[in-house]
């Protein structure tokens, strides 16, 4: 029966009259009466002859249409509604709706505004691209644009997830289901796990974006997207990467306020802060971070190498990978003091530079010197961290690591937006250039400073001292380490935000300014120190108050227009704090300082 019958069935009945015919006896004789409700109210009245005729017939006739509508109903009831078949794993409707109201109330990252703009924007013939390594918030996206859908949008959206055993075919099999269905906004996750895609990418622009859909493609796999966008997809698509995440996205969005946490876990959106989600710490110990650099970085590599059709790229990788090394060099660099991409920080035999320099200032330390350092078992030390950094010696390596390996691996990292060059100048050679490279994801760092400690804990000597004095050291050791990754922290995020200015280490005979900031339009430049301290310590601005210094400086960069101490106290200056002095520094609080960038 069709729709137009069907009704016309309900817009008779409504004509028909309701109740029923009753017949009761008196003196002997039958009388009809016609019995109703009407307003809640049973009402009778006799009738007969013809109107009884009729009106018998009425009743009958509505009794009659009644229950075909009845089993009309049942039978939809009972028989099953169609299901769309896919061959991927899709979610509409109340699915869709139960896979994203989780997130519906959870703080937003900043590129989520790039994501609304294309999604509800007057875009075509335009995918949007949305990767980045593991645990940086990219499904979490989705999930929350699809949230915000009104429900007449949202029953247009479709969720699609990826498996590896899918191909380009499987896909577009399904969006033509579902384009012909009217479903216009479709997300598919992890789409780089489709062994064609980076062949056949173009079928989202060309075929289905052009007809009006709106394609969302995410995934981990970095470089199978930006093969793509360099083969298939070019000037078709919008890129969006999600890997770095800076202090004031990781302080708003997880609730999580402070910079030795964020140096501790910073990197991912998984340290099951207040306002976003409950998984585990990613970085919480450094078999959960090789997993991570294993899982998240390394297979990276491999899998783009694995689906790219020329294979040309990074292929000395692929070595390193399949032997269960790359990892190793990975852990070499960001070990190294200032992680150099070198043949000898990759080749050599391996000795702790966190060690290395704790040993050396704790010897110099002003208050209470210690050799401790120095009369452990440091083979030993060194062996147990080579061991739980997965790091192997050249002898142990099955790869002989060659120069293509080096170039490779940071090209590599860096089109991860993993790793950001950070020059250091020579005022006594203006033509001296060097780079020490910055790590997006100062977690993956931390872990190696933790593993350090749990070494020392194995060493006996070391287990011989006291608790106070090995809680000196150790701290000593973390604070350290803290205070160089800050200004790795700080170097990155400030070069990253002042696009128009020069950002760099700047070397002295003697000292150093640990961060200049020079912009060559105004000749200008604002000069730093770093500290990982809360104590407002007048040496700790000798170097920025070294008039010869600060001479030198502007001869070659500017008039100096703010001289700085970062650190972990309050927002103050040297003369706020009583400090007799010529001339004054102030004192910014890191957080806040990151915060404004």
């Amino acid at each position: 029966m069709t729709n137009e019958e069907y009704n016309k069935i309900i817009a008779e009945i409504e004509t028909l009259p309701t109740g029923g015919i009753t017949y009761k006896k008196i003196n002997g004789k039958e009388y009809a009466y016609y019995q109703w409700r009407e307003d809640g109210k049973q009402h009778t009245r006799r009738t007969k002859d013809e109107e009884l005729e009729q009106l018998s017939k009425q009743i009958e006739r509505r009794k009659v249409l009644q229950n075909l509508i009845k089993n009309i109903d049942n039978q939809e009831k009972n028989e099953e509604k169609p299901v769309l078949q896919f061959r991927c794993t899709v979610r509409i409707g109340e699915d869709l709706e139960r896979f994203v109201k989780p997130v519906a109330k959870w703080v937003k990252r900043e590129c989520y505004q790039q994501l609304h703009d294309y999604v509800y924007g007057d875009i075509h013939d335009r995918v949007y691209i949305l990767y980045g390594l593991r645990r940086t918030g990219k499904t979490t996206l989705i999930r929350q644009l699809i949230s915000e859908m009104d429900a007449s949008m949202r029953s247009k959206a479709v969720f699609i997830q990826i498996q590896d055993s899918k191909t380009l075919d499987d896909v577009n099999q399904d969006l033509k289901v579902l384009e012909e269905k009217g479903y216009r906004y479709v997300f598919i996750d992890e789409v780089t796990l489709l062994n064609d895609f980076i062949e056949g990418a173009a079928l989202f622009s060309d075929v289905f974006a052009a007809s009006g859909m709106k394609i969302v493609l995410s995934g981990t796999d970095s470089l199978g997207f930006m093969f793509t966008e360099d083969e298939e997809l070019y000037d078709r698509c919008i890129m969006c990467h999600t890997t770095f995440i800076p202090y004031r996205e990781f302080e708003r969005v997880l609730g999580i306020v402070g910079i030795d946490d964020f140096i501790r876990y910073g990197g991912t959106m998984s340290l099951g802060g207040k306002q976003y989600n409950d998984t585990a710490m990613i970085f919480a110990t450094k078999k959960s971070t090789d997993e991570y650099i294993d899982s998240a970085i390394a297979r990276n590599i491999q899998h783009s190498l694995k689906n790219y059709k020329y294979e040309g790229h990074f292929r000395s990788l692929r070595d390193l990978y399949e032997k269960n090394e790359l990892t190793n060099a990975i852990n070499r660099i960001v070990e190294d003091m200032n992680h150099r991409f070198t043949m000898e920080v990759l080749t050599r035999d391996f000795k702790s530079n966190d060690l290395r320099i704790s040993a050396s200032n704790l010897r110099k330390d002003r208050e209470e010197p210690t050799d401790i350092l120095d009369r452990i078992d440091i083979l030993k030390v060194n062996e147990m961290l080579k061991s739980l950094l997965e790091i192997k010696d050249k002898e142990e390596q099955k790869v002989e690591i060659q120069d293509a390996h080096r170039y490779e691996i940071k090209e590599y990292l860096d089109l991860l937006d993993l790793t950001v060059e950070i020059e250091s100048r020579w005022m006594s050679d203006y033509n001296r250039r060097e780079s020490r490279t910055a790590f997006s994801q100062p977690g993956m760092r931390y872990s190696q400073a933790e593993a350090l400690i749990k070494s020392l804990m194995q060493d006996d000597m070391f287990r011989d001292l006291s608790f106070e004095e090995r809680k000196r050291v150790t701290e000593r050791i973390i604070d350290e380490i803290k205070n160089r990754m800050m200004e790795d922290i700080l170097l990155l995020e400030t070069k990253l935000s002042k696009k128009k200015c020069e950002v760099f280490r700047l070397q002295f005979a003697i000292g150093e300014f640990d961060m200049v900031v020079f912009n060559p339009d105004e000749g200008t430049c604002e000069i730093y120190e770093i500290k990982h301290s809360k104590e407002v310590v007048p040496q700790q601005c000798k170097h920025l108050l070294d008039k010869q210094k600060c001479k030198d400086t502007e001869f070659r960069y500017g008039t100096i227009t703010g001289k700085y101490v970062i650190y972990r106290g309050a927002t103050t200056s040297l003369v706020q704090e009583g400090v007799e002095t010529q001339e004054d520094v102030m004192y910014l609080n890191v957080e806040e300082y990151l915060k404004n960038l």
